[in-house]
């Protein structure tokens, strides 16, 4: 490392359990709930077998924060997942998780944050703008989204204190905002009740399913998210824990209202395909001007995930760095402004080539099989870390275990082996991203002397 960067790779304690709370709130809740629900109606008979795959997906996302409640506090510093695995298996699997978060972890959340941010938009402004042709619109939506990208990543470089203050105002309006849209949406709203129910017309395919728990996977992914950044935590033995839960509770709650409200005001064939599914439910319970309005508080809305992937990305990098497995000045701390900064411009660079290269259906199931991967291995790792004894002087111990745990590695399993038989081309993309790190790791451990 740069001499120069000695006393400036460490970052102090500055978040409270409010901030860490809506920071796992803000990465859950993002781009998945406003646009999967359509994807997976295409593939289910109603919509009611969408709504059980929500739940189960709460339960899972439950499952994994429990777990990660007692990983966290056994090993409360920096890094996530990279820290874990780097400790109870090998540095190589610490590298890869880190290498993954890198090129997919947290630059493709961003993209496909930004490209439901621009799509959500449009369609809110829809009266507003010329008649375009699709591919003209999708260059709109696209330049949109790099815009975006670049404004959030100029305002977590200019340090936590703004970044987090950003990121609790979003959170907030965005929580209001869906749960004002669940609630009101269900009471003065124009739908039907019997619009909601598990028909079996058509075969109901086992895969179809399996691919639909991955993009709620998706949709789910942020429930880790305080872990990520325990080295900043205050009080992290209570903090992370509390946090951790009492965000994936909120949630699996709001989640479930919301998707109650888009099939209780449209018609399930109208839904069936449909990336704004949101917009639609609210054109169709409140009228045309109420709906765009909504839509365009909607995009607004995605950007406090869009905002929490950029707050914690670099922080896995800053570590990786910190341990002479990324490029040295990663793990540089601004001397001003008190944030790891060349990482935080090095990811929203990715994440701009990302929204250029990859359509947003393709992003969401490359993304949710290579983000499933690592949290099985780390889960799994609670078991190993109970017999070295690692940290249980902190630890806050899962609850159930081991059934807790059990039932988080068995059904993640099945669905990565589901969703790899039905989406191969994206789910290979995925293995060979992470693969590809291997050489890299073994290049970068022997020139820097790594055992």
């Amino acid at each position: 490392m740069n001499p120069s960067a000695q006393g400036h790779n460490q970052i102090e304690r500055k978040i409270g359990l409010f901030t860490a709370t809506s920071i796992v709130v803000a990465n859950m809740i993002g781009a998945g709930i406003f646009t999967t629900s359509g994807i997976m109606a295409a593939n289910l008979p109603d919509s009611g077998w969408v709504i059980l795959c929500w739940l189960v997906g709460g339960f899972i996302a439950l499952a994994g924060a429990l777990c990660y409640a007692e990983l966290a506090t056994r090993m409360p510093d920096e890094g996530g997942e990279y820290l874990y695995l780097r400790r109870l298996y090998h540095p190589a699997l610490g590298f890869l998780t880190g290498w993954t978060s890198f090129v997919v972890g947290f630059s493709v959340p961003v993209a496909a944050s930004a490209i439901a941010f621009s799509s959500y938009l449009c369609a809110g402004l829809e009266n507003q703008l010329p008649v375009m042709d699709p591919s003209h619109l999708n260059l709109l939506q696209k330049a949109m989204s790099i815009i975006i990208i670049f404004i959030f990543t100029g305002i977590h470089y200019l340090g936590i204190r703004i970044g987090s203050g950003v990121q609790n105002v979003l959170t907030f309006l965005k929580v209001l905002l869906v749960v004002g849209l669940a609630s009101l949406g269900l009471i003065f709203g124009k739908g039907d009740w019997s619009q909601i129910a598990f028909k079996t017309s058509g075969s109901i395919r086992g895969l179809a399913i399996g691919t639909s728990m991955m993009l709620v996977g998706f949709a789910y992914s942020g429930w880790n998210a305080s872990a990520y950044i325990a080295g900043e935590l205050k009080k992290p033995r209570r903090t992370l824990p509390l946090s951790l839960f009492t965000g994936t509770l909120i949630v699996v709650v709001i989640y479930v209202a919301i998707n109650l409200f888009i099939f209780h005001s449209t018609p399930y064939t109208e839904l069936q395909g449909t990336i704004t599914v949101a917009e639609t439910a609210s054109v169709r319970a409140f009228g045309p001007w109420m709906g765009n309005g909504l839509s365009i508080l909607i995009a607004f809305a995605l950007l406090s995930s869009l905002s929490a992937y950029i707050l914690i990305g670099p922080r896995v990098y800053f570590a990786m760095a910190r341990d002479k497995l990324f490029f040295p000045f990663a793990a540089r701390v601004h001397p001003k402004y008190g944030v790891p900064g060349r990482s935080i411009l090095i990811q929203g660079s990715l994440a701009v080539v990302m929204v250029l290269v990859g359509s947003f259906e393709q992003l969401l199931v490359y993304m949710g099989f290579a983000l499933s991967i690592f949290p099985w291995l780390a889960i799994t790792g609670i078991f190993i870390a109970r017999r070295r004894g690692l940290g249980d002087s902190n630890v806050v111990k899962v609850w159930g275990y081991p059934s807790v745990p059990i039932f988080y590695l068995i059904t993640s399993l099945g669905l990565m082996l589901v969703a790899y038989v039905n989406r191969p081309l994206e789910s290979s993309i995925a293995i060979m991203t992470v693969l590809l790190g291997i050489p890299c790791y073994f290049l970068w451990a022997k020139r820097m002397n790594i055992e």
